[in-house]
């Protein structure tokens, strides 16, 4: 009897427990983004690997060895690539970048879509308004991505003249912010 009763009590605290987590969690406003909910208490890579657009870009992180950079505190601005931007380039291009021999220029690559600080939406506008137009970013891998607005669409051009739409903005991070983007950019080369 007293079996019963202990493990009754701990089945409701569990429970207990369980549903003020969530409870927590629901509370947060969250962006959804593949599928899944982005926690602003949750880092950059605990909210990308649960997207399901983002499993080629989760996995060339993982392959450059950049787990514990972007889980760090930041901040940084990362323009995160779909899966369907990375299907865009050349066929074999993904396998290529993902062989050890390539890690640094796959570092460079993704290095190329973060900036250093955390800049919304907002911010990002302001400094295209400031430049007449167009807003140069410094990457964290030495290049520039220079940003600028097509009617409410925010757009990112890299050193090749390639452009990218940010679809999604503002997906907060404890540790910055993601603006989703619908093709990979690249720096010169």
């Amino acid at each position: 009897m007293k079996t019963n009763k202990f493990f009754a009590t701990a089945l409701v605290a569990f429970g207990l427990l369980v549903g003020t987590t969530s409870f927590a969690q629901t509370k947060e406003k969250t962006v959804e983004v593949g599928g899944a909910p982005m926690y602003p208490s949750k880092n950059i890579v605990e909210n990308a690997v649960n997207s399901k657009d983002h499993t080629t870009l989760v996995a060339a992180v993982k392959a450059a060895g950049l787990v514990d950079v972007l889980m760090s505190d930041g901040p940084f601005t990362v323009f995160a690539p779909t899966n369907a931007a990375f299907a865009k380039l050349p066929a074999g291009t993904v396998d290529t970048l993902l062989k050890p021999e390539n890690l640094k220029m796959l570092q460079t690559i993704l290095t190329y879509h973060v900036v250093a600080g955390k800049m919304n939406a907002k911010d990002i506008d302001a400094a295209i308004k400031k430049g007449n137009g167009k807003a140069t970013l410094k990457t964290v891998s030495g290049g520039t991505l220079t940003a600028w607005m097509k009617g409410k669409d925010l757009y990112l051009t890299d050193e090749n003249g390639n452009s990218a739409k940010v679809t999604i903005a503002d997906v907060n991070q404890k540790n910055g912010v993601i603006h989703v983007i619908d093709t990979v950019v690249t720096p010169k080369s």
